[in-house]
């Protein structure tokens, strides 16, 4: 394995991560910026209405997701799987 191949396979893992990660984490801060607001007009500051729409939110797009992500996570390892058997 040469110096460029590590960089491709990291590259490729950052890439996937952000996939990954990337619609969920937007998902949660756009709750959270319509919660804040929500807040900000009513003057309601309780704790738990930041969190439970926030948790509700994420396992929903968690269950949206899911077939999308592991897709991308098969197709992520089917990849170094081949780059480790052809190297």
């Amino acid at each position: 394995m040469t110096a460029n191949d590590a960089m491709d396979i990291g590259r490729d893992a950052i890439i996937v991560s952000l996939k990954l990660g990337g619609p969920i984490m937007l998902l949660a801060l756009a709750v959270g910026l319509v919660i804040s607001l929500f807040q900000a007009l009513t003057q309601i500051q309780e704790m738990t209405l930041t969190y439970v729409p926030k948790i509700v939110a994420i396992m929903l797009a968690l269950l949206v997701l899911l077939p999308f992500m592991l897709t991308t996570l098969q197709n992520f390892t089917d990849r170094l799987f081949d780059r480790v058997i052809s190297g």
